[in-house]
Protein backbone atom coordinates (compact mmCIF):
# COMPACT_ATOMS: atom_id res chain seq x y z
CA UNK A 1 0.00 0.00 0.00
CA UNK A 2 1.47 3.09 -0.95
CA UNK A 3 1.66 5.92 1.88
CA UNK A 4 -1.19 8.32 0.65
CA UNK A 5 -3.56 5.06 0.34
CA UNK A 6 -2.27 4.87 3.77
CA UNK A 7 -3.03 8.28 5.09
CA UNK A 8 -6.55 8.34 3.19
CA UNK A 9 -7.74 5.55 5.14
CA UNK A 10 -6.42 6.24 8.47
CA UNK A 11 -8.10 10.56 8.15
CA UNK A 12 -11.14 9.06 6.56
CA UNK A 13 -11.14 6.57 10.05
CA UNK A 14 -13.73 4.17 8.25
CA UNK A 15 -11.77 1.10 8.04
CA UNK A 16 -9.24 -0.55 10.28
CA UNK A 17 -5.96 -0.39 9.57
CA UNK A 18 -4.08 -2.51 11.78
CA UNK A 19 -3.83 -5.27 9.44
CA UNK A 20 -2.21 -2.59 7.20
CA UNK A 21 0.54 -2.23 9.79
CA UNK A 22 3.81 -4.64 10.35
CA UNK A 23 3.94 -4.88 13.78
CA UNK A 24 7.30 -6.84 13.17
CA UNK A 25 9.14 -3.60 13.42
CA UNK A 26 7.44 -2.31 16.50
CA UNK A 27 9.41 -0.91 19.24
CA UNK A 28 8.93 -0.23 22.96
CA UNK A 29 10.84 2.11 24.45
CA UNK A 30 11.82 1.87 27.60
CA UNK A 31 10.86 -2.01 27.43
CA UNK A 32 14.63 -3.34 27.15
CA UNK A 33 14.97 -6.51 29.84
CA UNK A 34 18.15 -6.33 32.07
CA UNK A 35 18.80 -9.18 34.60
CA UNK A 36 19.30 -8.02 38.71
CA UNK A 37 19.97 -10.24 41.19
CA UNK A 38 18.98 -8.88 44.32
CA UNK A 39 19.35 -11.13 47.76
CA UNK A 40 16.73 -11.39 50.45
CA UNK A 41 16.06 -13.06 53.94
CA UNK A 42 15.29 -16.41 53.81
CA UNK A 43 12.24 -15.32 55.89
CA UNK A 44 10.96 -12.95 52.60
CA UNK A 45 11.56 -15.35 49.99
CA UNK A 46 9.59 -17.51 52.01
CA UNK A 47 6.54 -15.12 52.65
CA UNK A 48 7.09 -14.13 48.75
CA UNK A 49 6.59 -17.62 47.68
CA UNK A 50 3.08 -18.19 49.43
CA UNK A 51 1.85 -14.85 48.20
CA UNK A 52 3.13 -16.04 44.90
CA UNK A 53 1.07 -18.98 45.60
CA UNK A 54 -2.10 -17.33 46.84
CA UNK A 55 -2.03 -15.29 43.55
CA UNK A 56 -1.40 -17.71 41.04
CA UNK A 57 1.79 -16.38 39.95
CA UNK A 58 5.39 -17.10 40.05
CA UNK A 59 7.81 -15.33 42.83
CA UNK A 60 9.58 -13.67 39.87
CA UNK A 61 6.39 -12.03 38.50
CA UNK A 62 4.97 -10.94 42.19
CA UNK A 63 8.07 -8.76 42.47
CA UNK A 64 7.86 -7.39 39.46
CA UNK A 65 4.45 -6.48 39.73
CA UNK A 66 4.65 -5.28 43.26
CA UNK A 67 7.65 -2.79 42.22
CA UNK A 68 5.91 -1.19 38.95
CA UNK A 69 2.95 -0.72 41.60
CA UNK A 70 5.16 1.41 44.26
CA UNK A 71 6.68 3.27 41.11
CA UNK A 72 3.67 3.87 39.51
CA UNK A 73 1.89 5.24 42.99
CA UNK A 74 5.08 7.04 43.34
CA UNK A 75 4.78 8.97 40.07
CA UNK A 76 1.71 9.64 40.72
CA UNK A 77 1.75 11.50 43.81
CA UNK A 78 4.85 13.64 42.07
Amino acid sequence: MKAQDFDRKFDANQEDIIDDLDSSTRKHPNQAQKRVNVDFPSWVIESLDREARRVGVTRQSLIKLWLVERLEKRAGNK
